[in-house]
C-alpha cells in the first residue's frame, strides 16, 4: 500500500507541471512584454544611469506624462543606449506614464501647475497676459536641448579623423567636434546648478571650455576627446562661478585656498566633535594663524542691509534697522554742538572783522579747514609773524569776555 500511494502522489505532482508549461508556450507573445517591463533595470547594462529612473517615474505618475525633452535632460547621451530606451518606454507604459513631444519645463521638478487650463495665461485676455522671464529661460533650454539632441555622437575613428582635419586647419572639423559634444557640456553643467549662476549661464561657460578643449586636443596621445574635454569644461564652469558668484570677487587661487580650508574644517569637526579653533586649522594646513583668520573673514558671504527680518511678511523691518551706526552723532550731541557754535560766534562777534576772519581761517570755523599762519598771511598780505600777533591778542580778548564761563560747560 505505501508504494502505491507514493506512485499516485508522484503522478499528482508531475501532472500539474505539464499544463503550466503548455500555458506558457501558448501565451508567450503576451508574456514577453510583461517580463521586460517587470524588471527593466536588471536587463539594462551597467553604463546606463538607472539612478534617474525613480525620480522620473515619480514625476510621471504625478502628472500622467513626461516629455521627450525631459528624458533628454535626464539622459543626455541617450544615443549610446538607444535599445535600453525602449525598455524605459515599456516601464513608463506599465506605470501609466505617456511620453509626449512637448510639455512643461524640464526644470519643473515640483508639483506641476500646467494641468490647470482655466488658469493658463493662454486663456487670459491679451491685456492680462504677462511675460515671465523664468518661462522664457526654460523655453530657451528646451529649444537648445532639442537642437543639440539632433547631432549624432562621434565614434573614436570619427574623432581622430576630425582631429586630424582640425590640425590641418579645417574650421568645419572643429565645428563638428564642438557640436557633437555639446551634450557633454549640459551633463556637466547640471552638476553645478543651484548656485549663483543659472543653467543657461553654466552651459555657456562650459561651451567656452569646450572650445578651448577642441583647440588643445591632441589625438596622438590616444585618449578620447570627451575625457580630455571634461576637464576643460569643469575648469571653465568653476572659474566662472568663482568670478561671478560673489558680490565681491575673490581671486581663483584664493577660492582654492578657501575650499581647502572648508574641507579641513569639516574633517576636524568630524574628528573632534566640535568647531575647530583657528590654531587647530592652522596646524593642519601648515599656515600661520593670522592667515587662517583672514581666510575665515574672506570666506563669509555678503549680506544685504535691505534683507527682511522676521517671519511676518507684513513687517517692513530690515537688517540695517538693527545695526548701530557708530559714525552717526546722537541728537543730544548735535544739539550741544549747535549751542556751542552759537555761543562761540556770539563771543567772536565782539572782535574786529579782521580778527574774526583770522580766527575763522586759523581754526576752520567757517569751512572746517584750518589754515597755516603763512596761508593766512598771504590772504591779508602780511607776514605770518604779524598774523600770530593778531591771533594772540584776539584770544586774550576772548578769555576776558564775560560769557566765557558758558563755554566751560561744554
Amino acid at each position: 500500500m505505501p508504494k502505491k500511494v507514493l506512485k499516485k502522489s508522484a503522478t499528482k505532482k508531475v501532472a500539474p507541471r505539464r499544463p503550466t508549461k503548455k500555458s506558457v508556450s501558448k501565451g508567450a507573445k503576451r508574456s514577453t512584454k510583461t517580463k521586460i517591463v517587470a524588471k527593466p533595470v536588471k536587463s539594462l547594462p551597467a553604463v546606463f544611469p538607472t539612478a534617474q529612473l525613480p525620480a522620473l517615474i515619480q514625476k510621471g505618475r504625478q502628472r500622467g506624462f513626461l516629455t521627450e525633452t525631459e528624458l533628454l535632460y535626464a539622459f543626455p547621451d541617450l544615443e549610446e543606449y538607444i535599445r535600453d530606451y525602449e525598455l524605459i518606454l515599456d516601464d513608463f507604459e506599465k506605470n501609466g506614464i505617456a511620453v509626449v513631444e512637448t510639455g512643461p519645463s524640464i526644470l519643473d521638478v515640483q508639483t506641476p501647475q500646467f494641468l490647470e487650463p482655466k488658469h493658463s495665461k493662454k486663456h487670459l485676455p491679451q491685456e492680462e497676459r504677462h511675460f515671465d522671464l523664468g518661462d522664457i529661460s526654460n523655453d530657451s533650454i528646451q529649444m537648445y536641448l532639442r537642437e543639440i539632441g539632433k547631432v549624432p555622437l562621434l565614434t573614436a575613428e570619427e574623432e581622430v579623423s576630425l582631429a586630424k582635419r582640425k590640425d590641418a586647419g579645417d574650421v568645419e572639423a572643429s565645428k563638428k567636434l564642438v557640436e557633437a559634444n555639446l551634450r557633454l557640456v549640459v551633463s556637466i553643467a547640471k552638476k553645478f546648478t543651484g548656485r549663483s549662476l543659472s543653467l543657461l549661464d553654466l552651459i555657456q561657460e562650459g561651451n567656452i571650455g569646450l572650445f578651448r578643449a577642441v583647440e588643445k586636443f591632441d589625438y596622438k596621445k590616444g585618449y578620447k576627446f570627451s575625457t580630455y574635454a571634461t576637464w576643460w569644461i569643469r575648469q571653465a564652469i568653476t572659474r566662472a562661478l568663482a568670478d561671478q558668484s560673489r558680490t565681491i570677487r575673490i581671486p581663483v587661487h584664493m577660492v582654492e585656498t578657501i575650499n581647502k580650508f572648508q574641507q579641513i574644517e569639516r574633517q576636524l569637526i568630524q574628528d573632534l566633535g566640535r568647531e575647530p579653533l583657528p590654531e587647530e586649522i592652522a596646524a593642519e594646513m601648515s599656515e600661520p594663524v593670522d592667515k587662517i583668520r583672514q581666510i575665515i573673514k574672506i570666506s563669509q558671504d555678503t549680506v544685504s542691509l535691505e534683507t527682511s527680518v522676521g517671519d511676518d511678511g507684513d513687517d517692513d523691518s530690515t537688517l540695517g534697522d538693527f545695526i548701530e551706526d557708530v559714525k552717526t552723532v546722537s541728537p543730544d550731541k548735535v544739539a550741544a554742538l549747535q549751542l556751542l557754535k552759537d555761543d562761540v560766534r556770539s563771543i567772536i562777534s565782539t572782535l574786529s572783522p579782521r580778527e574774526q576772519k583770522i580766527l575763522e581761517m586759523r581754526f576752520g570755523l567757517h569751512d572746517g579747514v584750518a589754515h597755516t599762519l603763512e596761508e593766512v598771511g598771504q590772504e591779508f598780505g602780511v607776514t605770518r609773524e604779524r598774523i600770530r600777533q593778531i591771533e594772540s591778542k584776539a584770544l586774550e580778548k576772548i578769555q576776558q569776555h564775560g560769557n566765557m564761563r558758558k563755554l566751560k560747560d561744554y
